[in-house]
């Protein structure tokens, strides 16, 4: 009686969980087995969850990249942050690849409205150059991206 209610009660707060946001499985996972002792019932529950649909790897890796994206952030950082949250080097490659971001025009994008519409090769001050690309790289693009960017 008291293990149907504690599968009972992770499915609730599981599903509370993700009524709030999108949540990776492994993230799902660490949440709930913090707050509960049966890993094993933890383990079931999600993995119920994710058969009915209601948790999706893919959909969390969908809503982050496209959140991400609109805060200006590079495909690098975004990578990062899904490594970091448990999803697979496969479903990343596919997210970032199938983007509808073209990651330059938005590396464009955030440096002009970081530094305006002067490009760096108009900047004789080569410290100036260097700020400008570490802003960019901090913001998660390759140096490839930097590089079109800043020689316009």
């Amino acid at each position: 009686m008291t293990e149907d209610r504690e599968a009972r009660d992770i499915r609730i707060a599981a599903m509370n969980l993700l009524a709030r946001r999108e949540h990776a499985r492994a993230e799902l996972l660490a949440k709930l087995s913090r707050r509960f002792s049966d890993a094993t019932a933890v383990a079931a529950a999600v993995e119920q969850l994710a058969a009915e649909g209601l948790q999706s790897d893919e959909r969390f890796c969908e809503a982050l990249v496209a959140m991400r994206t609109r805060k200006g952030q590079g495909p690098v950082r975004i990578r990062l942050e899904l490594q970091e949250r448990g999803i697979c080097a496969n479903l990343i490659d596919s997210h970032l690849d199938e983007s509808d971001s073209d990651w330059v025009e938005l590396a464009r994008e955030v440096y002009r409205k970081r530094f305006g519409a002067a490009v760096a090769t108009d900047t004789k001050d080569p410290k100036d150059r260097a700020r400008q690309m570490r802003f960019l790289q901090y913001r998660g693009f390759t140096g490839e991206q930097i590089r079109r960017v800043l020689e316009r």
